[in-house]
């Protein structure tokens, strides 16, 4: 593992150039939130006495939230209505990103390279408004980007189609062939392709089990910021 990791980040700086716009996701990309939403499955689940399967993380890892409280609600038979479930997650999560969420490692210091290389950079996320704001303000990147955008705003299921990361480049008024994406699902990383885009992998433990493919599929496959591409 050790020697995959120094080949991957043989040659890179945190003097970047990466042309002109990069495109990142939050959740297990920027954002070292794992243990945030185990800890809201946990209490999620706690309260109904129902046994988490070991499955769950990863089938809706790539869902939206109200995706996701369709599909829990189907998977388990519960009897409530998805808004409901969608309150309570986001209660539980407003608290734990806006005081515990962090960034993954050397991510402020490369964001901060590319922005001052003069890229354009944006946000794509399947976090709702309040909790990536939330999420923002307390990892310190808020006036990292351009702009932010969710599934939501693209109208999208969630990142299994790569609408958001065409209305991103829409917002920073690039062209697709020059965005480079960074994301940490597989499912992601073939969207960002099929939008005619880079995609460079940041490995989350909530996709492990996905890291070898991804790291075939991707065009750069990364275990910290501090080995992100210096020029794409």
């Amino acid at each position: 593992m050790a020697d995959s990791r120094q080949q991957v980040g043989r040659g890179a700086s945190q003097t970047a150039n990466v042309g002109k716009a990069a495109i990142f996701d939050l959740d297990g990309t920027l954002l070292d939130s794992m243990g945030i939403w185990q800890e809201i499955d946990r209490r999620f689940f706690a309260r109904r006495q129902i046994d988490m399967p070991a499955d769950y993380a990863s089938a809706v890892a790539s869902m939206q939230t109200g995706a996701i409280a369709r599909y829990t609600i189907e998977r388990f038979g519960l009897r409530e209505e998805p808004q409901a479930l969608v309150d309570e997650w986001n209660d539980d999560a407003q608290l734990l990103y806006a005081t515990a969420v962090q960034p993954k490692p050397h991510a402020l210091q490369y964001l901060a390279s590319l922005k001052a290389s003069g890229a354009k950079l944006a946000v794509a996320t399947s976090l709702p408004p309040r909790l990536r704001q939330a999420a923002l303000e307390h990892a310190q990147m808020t006036a990292c980007f351009d702009h932010v955008c969710s599934v939501d705003d693209a109208q999208s299921i969630g990142k299994e189609e790569p609408t958001i990361y065409l209305l991103a480049a829409r917002q920073l008024r690039v062209e697709p062939a020059d965005c480079t994406v960074f994301e940490d699902l597989l499912v992601a990383v073939r969207s960002a392709h099929r939008a005619g885009m880079k995609a460079w992998a940041m490995y989350d433990e909530s996709s492990a089990q996905d890291w070898p493919t991804i790291e075939a599929e991707a065009d750069g496959a990364i275990y910290d910021f501090a080995q992100a591409p210096a020029t794409l």
